[in-house]
Parts: C-alpha cells; sequence; structure tokens
C-alpha cells in the first residue's frame, strides 16, 4: 500500500507529471528542467526527490551534472504502469506541448552555467 499511495501522491502535481513525460524526451539535468518548467532550481529538485522516491525517475552522474531519466518500471510495478500508460496520455496538453517544443533549444552548457 505505501509503493502505490507514494506513485499516486508523486503523480498529484502538474509540474511533476510534466517533468516525467519531458523526460520520456530526453535524460536531463536540473537546470535544463528548470529552463523548460519556469520552477527554481530548489523547488525542481525537491519535485525530482518525490519522483524518485516514488521509483518513477533515476538518475546517474556525468561528469558534474546529475542527469535524470525515467526508470524502467522494475522496482514498483506501480511505478511501472504508470509510467506505461502516461506515454499514451496528455498528448493535447498546450502547455506541455510547448515545453516539448522548446527542448531542443535547451543546451546543458549554457543552461548549467551560473
Amino acid at each position: 500500500m505505501k509503493q502505490f499511495i507514494r506513485v499516486m501522491k508523486a503523480l498529484s502535481d502538474p509540474n511533476r507529471v510534466r517533468m516525467i513525460k519531458i523526460l520520456e524526451k530526453k535524460e536531463l539535468c536540473v537546470c535544463e528542467l528548470q529552463k523548460l518548467i519556469g520552477l527554481a532550481q530548489s523547488t525542481v529538485s525537491k519535485h525530482l526527490k518525490v519522483l524518485e522516491e516514488a521509483g518513477l525517475v533515476d538518475f546517474h552522474k556525468e561528469g558534474a551534472w546529475i542527469i535524470y531519466h525515467l526508470t524502467n518500471g522494475e522496482e514498483s510495478r506501480y511505478a511501472g504502469v504508470m509510467l506505461a500508460n502516461i506515454r499514451e496520455w496528455l498528448g493535447d496538453d498546450t502547455i506541455l506541448q510547448d515545453m516539448i517544443g522548446r527542448l531542443p533549444q535547451v543546451d546543458r552548457e549554457r543552461s548549467c552555467a551560473a
């Protein structure tokens, strides 16, 4: 029951669902997600932590960057089922379409330079 509730709570926030939809297209770091979604870096990081704890996203390091990607859903059957379903959903969301449309312009070197 705990894992089910964790997944459902993680998916109850529109920004977290948008992050999942964006990560379907490409692995990204926090800075890149921040540019696309328009939230503070700390907020994006908190959202990613919730998604990670629910078994929906994972990360790996590339040099100085931590790169987030969707999990394969094997660790949590609830996460796996929801990720599979979400792939088919929300194609008509205009905000999401805009974010995905801007994805090619997001550049890690420029986005993360501070």
